[in-house]
């Protein structure tokens, strides 16, 4: 079959598609591949002190772009907020990897081993070309979480962002020529045929998105026999315990679960309140929720900004005509709106069953089925009741009590008293459980050991061994 040489682009805030993205050809996928490899010797020769100066001038290329950014990730997300925070952060997060990357890297000394003529000393081996295939909802973000660490690592870079969100792609490419990683970090757009060529050509893969790629991805890799971090959906519950403080659990949960429209792997689509404060709770969340509005006339106006990608429109249809058939109540939203583009209002469903596909499934979207459970062991149980594990939350006065709480679930990442933690605080190791993924932790500092092999050098000081076969006679 003919490769298509473009894709449409389709403006999530008026559903026009209002320009073309060019198709990386799969053999031009292959080459780049190849020339990344010709060129990561030397990049993986330069000091680290070195590497992470130019990640410090990429981060002031992008910031000098900051405004043009924004503009792109405007027209391909429809939100205006999220995006701001998205390349603030980014920004914020590619100089703290260049601060910290030299201690993480730093090879110490031999140091002497039990055999008192043995010194060993660690060294650590960059994988050749990593490939990173990132999805629609943080463009930015999620293209470079795992490309910056692996950059600072020694690693080169063939990375793929979702072909629903690629408008930023030309202007990444020259924040990096300017950095002066041009020839280290290359982007390549397309749809599924150019992800596979990018497992092809790679060394190790980072994936993000959901978990029906996602097995795919880790099959292609297993048949590679490379390494492979997935990053995969999620179907993050609360508990809201009798002794939570139901104003503020009202108020953290609209946030964790409406931002960004619903549209992140951490947004909390379940919650599970104790019988004794549910009344208050529901009733503080859908006065939290009715508050929010739609950015359908001005996305720097509201809080709610379009569903991005249009395959998610039927999915979140289904799910909200499903669960009200059956019986479920919408007490906000309810309905779709259709402006051009499609908004989902935050929806606050009760009178849910974990028997339906909005409770089991995940949504992303800005939909949030609230369950009253009897007791804490109850809302424990059900929250684990999924293939998913990704991130939770637990809400009580008592900190004691939700950390022993939170103990129990099983998740990667737990907020206290608040959601969606893991998303600002990158600083803790967190891995996923379950469908949510697999592989090492990329927040923290350790994440950056992902992108390097061990390698020991153990050093004989001269001393015949005592396990040596005899002297000859």
């Amino acid at each position: 079959m003919t490769e298509p040489t473009s894709l449409p682009l389709r403006n999530p805030r008026t559903g026009a598609h209002d320009g073309d993205l060019p198709v990386t050809a799969t053999a031009d996928v292959a080459a780049a591949g190849q020339q990344l490899r010709a060129a990561q010797p030397a990049w993986a020769a330069l000091p680290v002190s070195e590497r992470c100066a130019r990640l410090a001038a990429l981060a002031e290329a992008i910031a000098a772009r900051r405004e043009a950014f924004l503009e792109l990730l405007l027209a391909d997300t429809g939100r205006w907020h999220e995006s701001v925070i998205e390349v603030d952060g980014t920004i914020a997060a590619i100089r703290r990897w260049a601060q910290q990357a030299p201690a993480c890297l730093e090879e110490k000394p031999p140091q002497a081993e039990a055999i008192p003529f043995i010194h060993s000393q660690q060294t650590w081996v960059a994988y050749p070309v990593v490939g990173v295939i990132s999805p629609w909802n943080f463009p930015l973000m999620l293209t470079l979480i795992d490309a910056v660490p692996a950059l600072a690592a020694g690693c080169s870079i063939l990375a793929k962002p979702s072909e629903v969100t690629s408008r930023f792609v030309p202007l990444l490419r020259q924040a990096l020529a300017e950095a002066g990683l041009a020839d280290v970090f290359v982007l390549v757009t397309g749809a599924g045929a150019t992800g596979q060529a990018v497992i092809e050509a790679s060394d190790q893969i980072c994936f993000t998105g959901s978990v029906a790629t996602g097995r795919k991805v880790g099959e292609a890799c297993a048949r590679r026999f490379i390494p492979a971090s997935l990053e995969l959906g999620g179907k993050d519950p609360a508990l809201v315990l009798s002794d939570a403080n139901v104003e503020h659990a009202a108020r953290a949960l609209a946030w964790g679960s409406f931002v960004n429209g619903g549209q992140s792997c951490m947004s909390i689509e379940r919650v599970y309140v104790e019988a004794a404060v549910a009344p208050a709770f529901i009733e503080a969340l859908v006065r939290e929720a009715a508050a929010l509005t739609l950015t359908c006339d001005d996305p720097k106006a509201g809080q709610i900004g379009p569903v991005i990608a249009a395959s998610q429109v039927e999915l979140v249809r289904g799910q909200l005509a499903d669960a009200l058939a059956r019986g479920a109540r919408a007490l906000t939203g309810g309905a779709l709106v259709e402006r051009g583009g499609v908004w989902c209002p935050p929806t606050v469903l009760v009178d849910v069953d974990d028997s339906m596909a909005v409770v089991r499934e995940e949504s992303f979207a800005s939909v949030l089925p609230v369950i009253v459970v009897a007791d804490e062991a109850e809302a424990i149980a059900r929250a684990n009741a999924t293939e998913f594990g990704l991130s939770a939350a637990v809400f009580s006065s008592d900190q004691q009590r939700a950390l022993r709480v939170a103990r129990q679930l099983q998740a990667g990442g737990i907020s206290i008293n608040d959601a969606c933690l893991t998303g600002m605080v990158q600083t803790a190791e967190k891995q996923s459980f379950k469908l949510s993924g697999m592989g090492g932790s990329r927040m923290g500092t350790a994440s950056i050991r992902r992108f390097v092999r061990a390698r020991a050098l153990l050093i004989n000081n001269g001393t015949a061994s005592p396990w040596w076969f005899p002297p000859a006679a």
